[in-house]
């Protein structure tokens, strides 16, 4: 399925009030990790309070180990560190990288904002290297502002 064939159902998931977020999150999470081929693990990650740690909050795709996450580690952490998009091709060629699944080989993280502030991220791992491109960058980071969008409602 093309990516932007996906926004209005995106929108629609996030638009379910009845539900809590984390549901509509792990919604949205199902919809991409099952719509879109080399999307193999999907899921949302938000800032543990004041800690300096990432909790994750919902997901699509095989249980991780990695629930919390320390700032600077990893691929999450480094983003949480750097609010700027992260998109690595091979993920045997990143020295802080944190395997979640042997059969990963490559990943992007997208920081999300709310107020300004870098409040979560979306990650999406694929068992494909190379499986980003600019257009998965595009639709992530809008899939992040309208997460933003329900939350500052």
């Amino acid at each position: 399925m093309h990516l932007q064939d996906l926004k209005p159902k995106v929108t629609e998931l996030l638009s379910e009030e009845q539900l809590d977020l984390n549901h509509r999150l792990t919604q949205v999470c199902d919809l991409l990790q099952k719509s879109v081929e080399t999307y193999d693990w999907v899921g949302f990650y938000f800032k543990n309070g004041d800690k300096k740690e990432l909790i994750l909050k919902a997901f699509a795709g095989e249980p991780t180990e990695h629930t919390i996450i320390p700032f600077g580690k990893g691929i999450c952490g480094q983003v949480a560190e750097s609010n700027e998009n992260f998109v690595v091709d091979d993920v045997t060629a990143q020295d802080n990288y944190i395997s979640c699944n042997i059969n990963v080989k490559s990943e992007v993280v997208i920081p999300l904002f709310v107020n300004g502030e870098n409040i979560g991220q979306i990650d999406i791992d694929s068992n494909t290297r190379k499986a980003f491109n600019k257009e998965d960058e595009e639709f992530l980071t809008w899939v992040n502002l309208q997460v933003s969008q329900v939350m500052e409602a």
